[in-house]
């Protein structure tokens, strides 16, 4: 039986782990060893988490660390999708791509080296698959059982509202949490099973290049995904109902992402109804229509990025008294099930589809289930970014929702060509995009996007967590030149707004009687 035969046994196959390799080898020696044995369940736990990706695994270390007696399961790999398939890998994948553009973009940006040719497709993705198994120790099983955490690997399904199932042995439980996350969708397209697909749960085995990818769907990982393999050489088309891609952010940032896409070599063809999809010979074939007339795209792959699904199936939760539906487990502003002594967090459970959600997640249920803390879910600020180039951020709430709750706000937009750094580096495409509320320096939302929005929008979180105001990041001290200063930028022009005719009146009478 092969390791992916062994880590699949009993659960629908995905062949993720592939090739397997020397990086390949050594991360499932961590997050799945093949001579683990599960231990002997203790007569009751604290908390049984179920699933081990991000809000597993945090839950479980927490109360661990507590003195809590603690089990995780997982039926695949530890590490979850953000480890194996996910954050980890995207981002070795999008950083390798962002380096052979740069080399390409030297000469006629800089002045460096002329660079052309092929770059080694296998060699960037063997370097992912390398750095991927150099982080796996932190999420490894021998970790967490030097933590004092029982881990079980196999099928979970509860048994009753206090019981859950794993391997033939049953846990007894005072709380658990449901942590089992979500998996890619597959739409009902005619013909895409049998024509063959990839999703993120498989782009990441491929150690050749193709010449052709469609990509369907034009969220956030398909534009990654997009923006990376044509970086690379691949010729990429997106496909997508929608009239632009990113379609949850402003149009207006958007396009600056769909603008620098273009210009990379990636066709999107937007508002677009997918008919079918064929094999013909090595090509897959999607059949589609757009503006009433029926057309056609060939490529060597397809990726679809359409959306995820919550991993609910064969759980049990009828048995536990745990309601769900098709978006996922129902929780509570606590993320309390509906069966009082079970939680749940991340994907399975949240819109917030996001590693460092299921994370914050995991610290309101351990609190709220352990003791007897009533945090809520809905007071959380969360941030998310898309990791294009540029990179889109966003935290709060966009304008158009806050004028559908009926606030009333005041915006400022402060354009990157304005930020000395942003054009030295030749980034300033992009802009900071903040919200107030009307007659106040208080932050209700804030869009940034930069070459690094994801690490700049730390601040904005902050502030809207804390309610500090614009006020205050304007008396802060920045450093100069950086591309944080856009923020500082943000902050002077909400000061100089404050001058009205009526200020501006009083300080000429001021000075003239002060000469």
């Amino acid at each position: 039986m092969s390791v992916n035969e062994t880590i699949h046994e009993g659960v629908s196959a995905r062949p993720v782990v592939e090739p397997m390799d020397e990086h390949n080898c050594a991360l499932v020696g961590n997050v799945h060893p093949h001579d683990w044995k599960n231990p002997t369940p203790q007569s009751r736990y604290h908390l049984v988490a179920i699933g081990a990706g991000a809000g597993g695994l945090v839950s479980a270390a927490i109360a661990a660390g507590a003195g809590a007696r603690v089990a995780l399961i997982e039926r695949h790999l530890l590490g979850g999708d953000c480890l194996n398939v996910g954050c980890v890998p995207s981002k070795g994948v999008i950083s390798a791509a962002r380096a052979w553009h740069g080399a390409r973009e030297a000469a006629a940006v800089f002045g460096g080296p002329a660079v052309s040719g092929d770059g080694d497709f296998a060699g960037a993705m063997a370097r992912m698959r390398r750095l991927r198994a150099s982080i796996s120790p932190v999420d490894s099983a021998r970790r967490y059982r030097e933590l004092g955490v029982d881990v079980f690997f196999g099928h979970a399904r509860f048994t009753g509202p206090r019981t859950v199932e794993v391997g033939g042995a049953s846990l007894a439980f005072r709380r658990a949490v449901i942590a089992t996350g979500a998996r890619a969708a597959a739409p009902p397209f005619p013909g895409l099973d049998e024509a063959g697909y990839l999703t993120n749960e498989t782009i990441f085995t491929l150690t050749e290049r193709p010449e052709a990818l469609a990509v369907i769907g034009a969220g956030p990982i398909g534009c990654e995904m997009a923006q990376a393999f044509a970086r690379f050489g691949t010729r990429v088309t997106m496909l997508d109902r929608a009239e632009h891609i990113l379609p949850r952010e402003d149009p207006d940032a958007a396009a600056i992402v769909e603008h620098a896409m273009a210009r990379e070599g990636v066709r999107y063809l937007s508002q677009v109804e997918i008919r079918r999809v064929e094999r013909r010979g090595d090509d897959r074939v999607i059949v589609y229509a757009q503006g009433g007339r029926e057309a056609s795209i060939a490529a060597s792959q397809v990726l679809v990025a359409v959306g995820r699904a919550p991993n609910v199936d064969d759980l049990g939760l009828d048995a536990a008294g745990v309601r769900h539906e098709r978006h996922g487990v129902v929780v509570d502003d606590r993320l309390r099930t509906t069966n009082p002594r079970i939680f749940a967090v991340g994907d399975v459970c949240s819109k917030h589809q996001f590693t460092h959600a299921a994370d914050a997640h995991a610290r309101i249920v351990v609190a709220n289930a352990l003791f007897f803390g009533r945090s809520r879910e809905s007071r959380l600020v969360m941030p998310w970014c898309t990791y294009t180039s540029p990179e889109i951020a966003h935290v709060g709430l966009y304008e158009a929702d806050l004028r559908a709750a009926g606030h009333d706000v005041t915006t400022i937009t402060v354009p990157l060509s304005e930020v000395d750094r942003a054009v030295l580096d030749g980034e300033d495409e992009g802009f900071l995009r903040v919200h107030l509320r009307k007659g106040s320096d208080r932050i209700l939302g804030a869009t940034l996007v930069a070459a690094h929005a994801g690490d700049m929008i730390g601040e904005v979180a902050l502030a809207i967590t804390h309610r500090i105001g614009l006020r205050k990041i304007a008396s802060t001290i920045h450093p100069y030149p950086t591309q944080g200063e856009v923020f500082k930028r943000a902050a002077s022009e909400y000061q100089k707004s404050r001058v009205t005719p009526a200020v501006r009146k009083a300080l000429a009478m001021f000075f003239r009687v002060f000469r």
